[in-house]
Protein backbone atom coordinates (compact mmCIF):
# COMPACT_ATOMS: atom_id res chain seq x y z
CA UNK A 1 0.00 0.00 0.00
CA UNK A 2 1.14 3.40 -0.31
CA UNK A 3 -0.15 6.96 1.09
CA UNK A 4 -0.92 8.76 -2.41
CA UNK A 5 0.44 12.00 -0.65
CA UNK A 6 4.19 12.55 0.30
CA UNK A 7 3.66 12.84 3.52
CA UNK A 8 0.53 11.91 5.96
CA UNK A 9 0.55 12.86 9.71
CA UNK A 10 -0.77 9.85 11.34
CA UNK A 11 -3.61 10.78 14.68
CA UNK A 12 -0.89 10.14 16.94
CA UNK A 13 1.47 11.94 19.45
CA UNK A 14 3.95 10.85 21.81
CA UNK A 15 6.15 11.81 24.47
CA UNK A 16 8.90 14.15 22.79
CA UNK A 17 10.63 14.85 26.51
CA UNK A 18 10.80 11.13 26.93
CA UNK A 19 11.72 10.07 24.10
CA UNK A 20 14.76 12.68 23.64
CA UNK A 21 15.83 11.56 27.39
CA UNK A 22 16.29 8.18 26.48
CA UNK A 23 18.10 9.38 22.99
CA UNK A 24 20.14 11.30 25.20
CA UNK A 25 21.27 9.01 27.71
CA UNK A 26 23.05 6.43 24.92
CA UNK A 27 26.85 6.47 24.62
CA UNK A 28 28.11 7.76 21.85
CA UNK A 29 29.53 4.61 20.37
CA UNK A 30 25.86 3.49 19.61
CA UNK A 31 25.65 6.02 16.57
CA UNK A 32 27.35 4.83 13.12
CA UNK A 33 27.69 7.57 10.52
CA UNK A 34 25.44 7.38 7.58
CA UNK A 35 26.51 4.56 5.01
CA UNK A 36 26.69 7.01 2.09
CA UNK A 37 28.86 8.95 4.28
CA UNK A 38 26.91 12.19 3.87
CA UNK A 39 28.53 14.78 6.35
CA UNK A 40 26.75 15.43 9.85
CA UNK A 41 24.31 12.24 9.39
CA UNK A 42 24.56 9.73 11.94
CA UNK A 43 22.02 6.97 13.12
CA UNK A 44 21.62 4.43 15.82
CA UNK A 45 20.53 0.86 14.55
CA UNK A 46 17.00 -0.16 16.56
CA UNK A 47 16.21 -3.15 14.56
CA UNK A 48 18.97 -5.03 12.31
CA UNK A 49 19.74 -7.55 10.73
CA UNK A 50 21.05 -10.00 13.66
CA UNK A 51 20.37 -7.42 16.04
CA UNK A 52 24.12 -6.32 15.54
CA UNK A 53 25.44 -2.44 13.93
CA UNK A 54 24.88 -2.59 10.49
CA UNK A 55 23.07 -1.27 7.59
CA UNK A 56 21.74 -4.27 6.27
CA UNK A 57 18.67 -5.02 4.45
CA UNK A 58 18.16 -9.18 3.82
CA UNK A 59 17.73 -11.31 6.59
CA UNK A 60 15.94 -11.91 10.12
CA UNK A 61 15.86 -8.67 12.08
CA UNK A 62 16.17 -8.35 15.49
CA UNK A 63 16.29 -6.06 18.54
CA UNK A 64 19.85 -3.89 19.06
CA UNK A 65 21.25 -3.47 22.34
CA UNK A 66 20.05 0.42 21.73
CA UNK A 67 16.60 -0.62 21.57
CA UNK A 68 16.32 -2.50 24.57
CA UNK A 69 17.66 0.57 26.42
CA UNK A 70 15.38 2.53 25.10
CA UNK A 71 11.79 1.45 26.97
CA UNK A 72 9.83 4.40 25.88
CA UNK A 73 10.61 3.52 22.28
CA UNK A 74 9.37 0.53 22.95
CA UNK A 75 6.36 1.51 23.77
CA UNK A 76 5.91 3.48 20.80
CA UNK A 77 6.73 0.45 18.79
CA UNK A 78 4.07 -1.81 20.84
CA UNK A 79 1.15 0.59 20.53
CA UNK A 80 1.70 1.00 16.35
CA UNK A 81 1.67 -2.62 16.78
CA UNK A 82 3.48 -3.43 13.84
CA UNK A 83 6.14 -6.48 12.38
CA UNK A 84 8.97 -4.43 12.52
CA UNK A 85 11.82 -4.34 10.08
CA UNK A 86 15.11 -2.00 9.78
CA UNK A 87 14.69 0.96 12.12
CA UNK A 88 17.13 3.60 13.71
CA UNK A 89 17.20 6.72 15.13
CA UNK A 90 18.72 9.41 12.90
CA UNK A 91 20.71 12.25 13.55
CA UNK A 92 21.43 15.46 11.28
CA UNK A 93 23.64 17.59 12.99
CA UNK A 94 23.53 21.70 12.78
CA UNK A 95 24.09 22.99 9.40
CA UNK A 96 24.04 19.56 7.99
CA UNK A 97 21.55 18.36 5.00
CA UNK A 98 20.18 15.62 3.62
CA UNK A 99 20.57 16.12 0.06
CA UNK A 100 17.35 15.71 -2.06
CA UNK A 101 16.70 12.07 -3.30
CA UNK A 102 14.57 9.40 -4.13
CA UNK A 103 14.76 6.11 -2.40
CA UNK A 104 15.06 3.43 -5.29
CA UNK A 105 15.78 0.66 -3.25
CA UNK A 106 13.54 -2.59 -2.97
CA UNK A 107 13.55 -2.90 0.94
CA UNK A 108 11.95 0.63 0.80
CA UNK A 109 9.59 -0.25 -1.93
CA UNK A 110 8.12 -3.03 0.26
CA UNK A 111 8.37 -1.47 3.20
CA UNK A 112 5.94 2.02 4.85
CA UNK A 113 8.43 4.47 6.74
CA UNK A 114 7.14 6.12 9.59
CA UNK A 115 8.95 9.29 11.13
CA UNK A 116 8.24 10.91 14.84
CA UNK A 117 10.80 13.91 15.66
CA UNK A 118 12.16 13.87 19.03
CA UNK A 119 14.87 15.93 18.64
CA UNK A 120 13.90 19.13 16.62
CA UNK A 121 13.54 22.93 15.50
CA UNK A 122 11.91 25.48 14.02
CA UNK A 123 14.81 25.84 11.47
CA UNK A 124 14.83 22.11 10.62
CA UNK A 125 12.88 21.76 6.98
CA UNK A 126 11.75 18.80 5.62
CA UNK A 127 10.93 18.93 1.72
CA UNK A 128 9.30 16.51 0.03
CA UNK A 129 7.78 16.37 -3.78
CA UNK A 130 9.62 20.63 -3.48
CA UNK A 131 6.60 21.44 -0.28
CA UNK A 132 8.94 22.08 2.99
CA UNK A 133 7.24 21.88 6.33
CA UNK A 134 8.69 21.17 9.88
CA UNK A 135 7.38 18.41 11.40
CA UNK A 136 7.20 18.84 15.37
CA UNK A 137 8.89 16.87 18.09
CA UNK A 138 6.36 13.56 19.05
CA UNK A 139 4.45 13.83 15.99
CA UNK A 140 3.83 10.56 14.37
CA UNK A 141 4.30 11.07 9.97
CA UNK A 142 4.19 8.45 7.17
CA UNK A 143 6.56 9.07 4.78
CA UNK A 144 6.29 8.02 1.06
CA UNK A 145 10.08 8.31 0.68
CA UNK A 146 9.67 7.22 -3.12
CA UNK A 147 8.66 11.25 -3.91
CA UNK A 148 11.53 13.69 -4.30
CA UNK A 149 12.37 14.39 -0.82
CA UNK A 150 15.50 16.13 1.38
CA UNK A 151 16.03 17.31 5.00
CA UNK A 152 17.88 20.55 5.99
CA UNK A 153 19.05 21.43 9.72
CA UNK A 154 19.54 25.13 10.05
CA UNK A 155 19.19 25.05 13.79
CA UNK A 156 22.12 24.93 16.38
CA UNK A 157 21.13 21.34 17.97
CA UNK A 158 21.41 18.06 16.33
CA UNK A 159 17.90 17.17 15.30
CA UNK A 160 16.73 13.29 15.83
CA UNK A 161 14.28 11.44 14.54
CA UNK A 162 12.80 7.85 15.16
CA UNK A 163 12.30 6.33 11.74
CA UNK A 164 10.56 2.81 11.78
CA UNK A 165 10.36 0.73 9.07
CA UNK A 166 7.09 -1.81 8.66
CA UNK A 167 5.35 -3.67 6.14
CA UNK A 168 2.41 -2.63 7.61
CA UNK A 169 -0.61 -4.22 8.87
CA UNK A 170 -4.40 -3.92 9.45
CA UNK A 171 -4.26 -1.51 12.92
CA UNK A 172 -1.39 0.81 10.53
CA UNK A 173 -3.67 0.52 7.53
CA UNK A 174 -6.98 1.86 9.88
CA UNK A 175 -4.54 4.27 10.87
CA UNK A 176 -3.73 5.72 7.60
CA UNK A 177 -7.52 5.60 6.10
CA UNK A 178 -8.34 7.50 9.14
CA UNK A 179 -5.53 10.07 8.82
CA UNK A 180 -6.39 10.43 4.97
CA UNK A 181 -10.56 10.90 6.16
CA UNK A 182 -9.79 12.99 8.96
CA UNK A 183 -12.22 10.41 10.77
CA UNK A 184 -9.50 9.73 13.50
CA UNK A 185 -8.82 12.79 16.13
CA UNK A 186 -5.03 12.55 17.59
CA UNK A 187 -4.43 11.07 20.81
CA UNK A 188 -1.56 11.45 22.90
CA UNK A 189 0.38 8.32 24.02
CA UNK A 190 1.88 8.80 26.96
CA UNK A 191 4.58 6.76 28.78
CA UNK A 192 3.05 3.74 30.71
CA UNK A 193 0.08 3.68 28.61
CA UNK A 194 0.92 1.51 25.42
CA UNK A 195 -0.17 -2.09 25.18
CA UNK A 196 2.09 -4.18 27.10
CA UNK A 197 2.61 -6.62 24.00
CA UNK A 198 5.62 -8.40 23.02
CA UNK A 199 7.31 -6.67 19.86
CA UNK A 200 7.39 -8.41 16.47
CA UNK A 201 10.25 -8.42 13.94
CA UNK A 202 10.41 -9.68 10.67
CA UNK A 203 12.28 -13.06 9.44
CA UNK A 204 11.51 -13.04 5.78
CA UNK A 205 12.29 -9.69 3.81
CA UNK A 206 13.09 -11.25 0.53
CA UNK A 207 12.24 -13.56 -1.88
CA UNK A 208 14.58 -16.71 -2.75
CA UNK A 209 13.45 -16.33 -5.96
CA UNK A 210 10.79 -14.09 -6.86
CA UNK A 211 7.69 -14.79 -8.69
CA UNK A 212 5.93 -13.49 -11.37
CA UNK A 213 2.87 -12.34 -9.52
CA UNK A 214 5.44 -10.23 -7.09
CA UNK A 215 7.58 -8.66 -10.38
CA UNK A 216 4.01 -7.37 -11.64
CA UNK A 217 3.08 -5.59 -8.79
CA UNK A 218 6.61 -3.69 -8.77
CA UNK A 219 5.83 -3.16 -12.67
CA UNK A 220 2.48 -2.10 -12.45
CA UNK A 221 3.76 0.42 -9.26
CA UNK A 222 6.36 1.85 -11.62
CA UNK A 223 4.31 2.15 -14.85
CA UNK A 224 1.88 4.23 -12.72
CA UNK A 225 4.88 6.94 -11.99
CA UNK A 226 5.11 7.06 -15.51
CA UNK A 227 4.12 9.43 -18.30
CA UNK A 228 3.74 8.97 -22.00
CA UNK A 229 7.26 8.74 -23.50
CA UNK A 230 8.67 8.01 -26.77
CA UNK A 231 10.51 5.18 -25.67
CA UNK A 232 7.91 3.91 -23.02
CA UNK A 233 5.91 1.56 -25.49
CA UNK A 234 9.15 -0.95 -26.42
CA UNK A 235 10.46 -0.95 -23.22
CA UNK A 236 7.18 -2.19 -22.26
CA UNK A 237 7.44 -4.45 -24.55
CA UNK A 238 11.09 -5.87 -23.61
CA UNK A 239 9.51 -6.10 -19.81
CA UNK A 240 6.63 -7.93 -20.90
CA UNK A 241 8.12 -10.56 -22.70
CA UNK A 242 10.44 -10.97 -20.02
CA UNK A 243 7.48 -11.25 -17.80
CA UNK A 244 6.37 -14.14 -19.72
CA UNK A 245 9.29 -15.67 -19.77
CA UNK A 246 9.90 -15.82 -16.27
CA UNK A 247 6.07 -17.27 -15.56
CA UNK A 248 6.67 -19.94 -17.96
CA UNK A 249 10.01 -21.28 -16.02
CA UNK A 250 8.13 -20.67 -12.48
CA UNK A 251 5.33 -22.71 -13.60
CA UNK A 252 7.94 -25.65 -14.01
CA UNK A 253 10.32 -24.84 -11.48
CA UNK A 254 8.87 -22.61 -8.88
CA UNK A 255 11.51 -21.45 -6.77
CA UNK A 256 13.38 -24.65 -6.87
CA UNK A 257 17.22 -24.81 -6.97
CA UNK A 258 16.70 -26.92 -10.27
CA UNK A 259 15.64 -23.85 -12.02
CA UNK A 260 18.22 -21.21 -11.44
CA UNK A 261 20.11 -21.78 -14.35
CA UNK A 262 16.79 -20.72 -16.36
CA UNK A 263 16.63 -17.87 -14.40
CA UNK A 264 19.98 -16.50 -14.84
CA UNK A 265 20.05 -17.04 -18.28
CA UNK A 266 16.47 -15.19 -18.24
CA UNK A 267 18.06 -12.25 -16.24
CA UNK A 268 21.18 -11.94 -18.54
CA UNK A 269 19.27 -11.85 -21.74
CA UNK A 270 16.88 -9.09 -20.38
CA UNK A 271 19.92 -7.13 -19.53
CA UNK A 272 21.59 -7.53 -22.51
CA UNK A 273 18.85 -6.34 -24.86
CA UNK A 274 17.88 -3.22 -22.09
CA UNK A 275 21.23 -2.16 -22.46
CA UNK A 276 20.45 -1.26 -26.14
CA UNK A 277 18.36 1.93 -25.13
CA UNK A 278 20.88 3.95 -25.28
CA UNK A 279 18.72 7.52 -26.01
CA UNK A 280 17.15 9.70 -23.48
CA UNK A 281 15.95 7.66 -20.27
CA UNK A 282 12.56 6.86 -19.95
CA UNK A 283 11.91 8.94 -16.67
CA UNK A 284 9.04 8.64 -13.38
CA UNK A 285 7.68 11.51 -12.08
CA UNK A 286 9.98 11.79 -9.62
CA UNK A 287 12.55 12.07 -12.39
CA UNK A 288 14.23 8.85 -11.40
CA UNK A 289 15.05 6.83 -14.58
CA UNK A 290 12.12 3.77 -15.33
CA UNK A 291 15.03 1.63 -16.10
CA UNK A 292 17.15 1.97 -13.09
CA UNK A 293 14.20 1.32 -10.53
CA UNK A 294 13.23 -1.83 -12.92
CA UNK A 295 16.65 -3.29 -12.28
CA UNK A 296 16.49 -2.21 -8.70
CA UNK A 297 13.19 -3.34 -7.59
CA UNK A 298 13.13 -6.36 -10.03
CA UNK A 299 16.37 -7.46 -11.62
CA UNK A 300 18.28 -6.99 -9.00
CA UNK A 301 16.06 -8.92 -6.06
CA UNK A 302 14.84 -11.80 -8.95
CA UNK A 303 17.35 -14.11 -7.33
CA UNK A 304 18.68 -13.85 -3.63
CA UNK A 305 22.63 -12.92 -4.31
CA UNK A 306 23.26 -15.95 -1.93
CA UNK A 307 21.91 -18.39 -4.29
CA UNK A 308 23.84 -17.00 -7.47
CA UNK A 309 27.12 -17.11 -5.82
CA UNK A 310 26.19 -20.83 -4.69
CA UNK A 311 25.48 -21.54 -8.43
CA UNK A 312 28.59 -19.96 -9.11
CA UNK A 313 31.04 -21.50 -6.66
CA UNK A 314 29.13 -25.13 -7.72
CA UNK A 315 29.94 -24.31 -11.59
CA UNK A 316 33.41 -23.46 -10.66
CA UNK A 317 34.39 -26.44 -8.38
CA UNK A 318 32.59 -28.98 -11.61
CA UNK A 319 35.29 -30.64 -13.25
CA UNK A 320 35.92 -29.35 -16.78
CA UNK A 321 34.72 -31.92 -19.62
CA UNK A 322 37.07 -33.84 -21.23
CA UNK A 323 38.06 -33.49 -24.96
CA UNK A 324 36.21 -36.72 -26.97
CA UNK A 325 39.50 -39.12 -28.33
CA UNK A 326 38.57 -39.42 -32.08
CA UNK A 327 40.29 -42.28 -34.23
Amino acid sequence: MRIQQPLLKLPLRFCADTLAREVSALPKCAWMPHPLKFDGNTAVPLVSVGGTMNDDFAGPMEATDALERCSYIKEVMAELNCTWGRSRLMGLEPGAVVPRHVDVHYYWRTHLRIHIPVITNPQVGFTCDDKTMHLGAGECWLLDSFYRHSVDNRGSERRVHLVLDTVGNAQLWDLIEGAASGRIKERFVAPGTAPKRALQFEQINSPSIMSPWEMKSHIAYMTGWTDPQPELEPIQRVIDRFLMEWGGTWARYGDSDEGLPHYVRHLAEVRAVLSRFTGEPVRMRNRTPLLLAFNTFVLGNAILPAKIKDLQTAAAASPAPQARMTA
